[in-house]
């Protein structure tokens, strides 16, 4: 399943392409990331817990950022295991950065693959879910310029 979408953000872009490229930062602007650990120069792990429908997951995550271009571009792979049901989490995100004005525009896609309970949810409920992350993080990273 592929997601993408734009944010706007009142800032320049470089400024932009920090702010994304601090990791706890970052963690802190998705909801339900926890126990965020470093585990070399581009990977980390953590905990996201989500509620999708009317169930909750808890995966345990291992993010690998696979291209840093400054000021423009960040990929990365994550890969997660849910706690407590038989499932597998396999993402591919890109982020592009690029100016508008004084601001910026963050075009990003993900190509989402799930297995397991999650993945039978169905696509609508998951893009729902997606939309209302991608609006919550949206919020949390425009913050951090006011």
């Amino acid at each position: 399943m592929i997601l993408s979408g734009e944010i706007l953000v009142d800032a320049p872009q470089e400024a932009v392409f920090n702010k994304l490229n601090d990791v706890p930062f970052f963690a802190s602007c998705v909801e339900g990331v926890s126990d965020l650990e470093q585990i070399n120069e581009n990977s980390y792990q953590a905990i996201l817990t989500t509620k999708v429908a009317y169930i909750q997951f808890r995966f345990q995550v291992l993010v690998e950022i696979t291209e840093n271009i400054f000021p423009e571009k960040i990929t990365a792979k994550t890969e997660g295991t849910p706690i407590g049901v038989i499932g597998r989490l396999l993402a591919i995100s890109s982020a592009n950065l690029i100016k508008a004005n004084d601001k910026t525009m963050i075009q990003y896609s993900i190509d989402l693959k799930l297995t397991g309970k999650l993945g039978s949810m169905g696509q609508p409920v998951l893009k729902s879910k997606t939309k209302e992350l991608e609006k919550q993080f949206a919020k949390n990273l425009q913050a951090a310029f006011v």
